[in-house]
């Protein structure tokens, strides 16, 4: 029998553990989502009061006001932020923090909880947990559930698992399941992503820049992946491992150092642009579609995942919208960082929350006035 651990309610000790400005200066300065609710911020040159995780830049310490709640900010003069929306009241902000705990329950389970077993997890009847996870994701749990496991058995698979395996880690109960899913998750069937590149010429190329080690690989009709890793090596095992039917692999392919050359001035100078570059990417329908939003996404703006849901017409797919992003192969040159939650946290990033921070900062910073 399963057991689910209910999360602990620590909002009555919240706002003890940022009793002195000093402390809350850190937290703003942090961007510590759990302060969130504990006291506000308000910026005398805006005029706009926040939560201390909002995620527009960091104002000065000098024109920062504590308060111990948004009501007490109004009443100074301030007004509330559209971003990160402080005076969402606390009823919405706890049911979005069991929704956001019952999807990590569903990512992280061996098996595919029942929906009775998720409803009791969120203290609700199966009826009305089931309506406001609709609401709150775009999708049922069961749908959710079956595109995190369509995600888990993508990433498996490019790992160089074989499909047995993959199917196992990834949930499924047998690999004629995994087989069943995989046209409609994969947009082909396990054995064509599974070998994809027997008979291919691979080439790849890897470079050093400021967000950590860059690679590129393409086949001969464009880029199918670009990834960062901590070394060199650690890259260079990932593509062989990932395309090891490939007939031939070329490391350090001279025909992509123009290509590798552009994406690194774009790391380091966002502002000039990354020009268009033929790709080689499979995908759903729904996949491209969303990749087709991010890649309409001006340098220095970012949209919602919400926003992006409801440009590709499907405004109900917020979570499917999500998945993705994180299924993205090519980071850069699809430009998934630019995806963020409706209150403007950063929200997942397959390359580390901290590189998404650097992309989104750098690109608002360096963007034309």
């Amino acid at each position: 029998m399963r057991t689910f651990e209910s999360t602990p309610n620590t909002s009555t000790t919240a706002s003890a553990s940022y009793a002195g400005d000093e402390a809350r200066w850190q937290a703003v300065a942090g961007r510590d989502r759990d302060a969130d609710g504990a006291f506000t911020i308000a910026v005398r040159t805006t005029g706009i009061y926040c939560r201390p995780g909002c995620p527009a830049r960091t104002p000065k310490r000098e024109n920062v006001v504590f308060f111990a709640d948004p009501a007490s900010a109004r009443a100074a003069g301030f007004r509330a932020c559209k971003r990160c929306r402080p005076d969402e009241t606390t009823a919405d902000a706890a049911r979005l923090a069991t929704i956001g705990r019952i999807c990590r329950l569903i990512e992280t389970a061996e098996e595919e909880p029942t929906l009775a077993e998720l409803a009791a997890s969120a203290d609700l009847s199966p009826y009305h947990f089931h309506r406001i996870f609709v609401r709150a994701v775009g999708m049922t749990p069961k749908g959710y559930a079956k595109a995190t496991r369509s995600a888990k058995l993508r990433s498996e698979l490019a790992s160089g698992r074989g499909v047995t395996h993959a199917a196992f880690e990834a949930g499924y109960n047998s690999s004629s399941r995994a087989y069943a899913d995989a046209r409609r998750s994969l947009g082909m069937p396990l054995s064509r992503f599974r070998e994809r590149a027997r008979g291919e010429r691979i080439r790849y190329a890897i470079a050093s820049t400021r967000l950590g080690e860059l690679m590129i690989v393409a086949t001969d009709r464009g880029l199918c992946a670009l990834e960062f890793g901590e070394s060199d090596a650690a890259l260079r095992g990932r593509v062989e491992a990932r395309f090891g039917n490939a007939r031939q692999l070329v490391a350090d392919d001279a025909e992509l150092h123009d290509v590798l050359a552009a994406i690194v001035a774009y790391v380091e100078h966002p502002h000039n642009g990354l020009r268009k570059l033929p790709l080689d990417v499979q995908g759903t329908a729904f996949q491209r579609n969303v990749w087709n939003a991010l890649c309409a996404i001006p340098a220095g703006e970012t949209r919602s995942y919400a926003e992006i849901a409801e440009a590709i017409g499907a405004p109900n797919a917020v979570r499917a919208v999500g998945t993705a992003c994180g299924a993205n192969p090519v980071a850069l040159v699809i430009p998934c960082h630019r995806a963020v939650r409706s209150d403007g946290s950063l929200g997942g990033y397959f390359w580390g929350l901290s590189r998404k921070r650097d992309l989104i900062d750098r690109e608002s910073a360096t963007r034309p006035a």
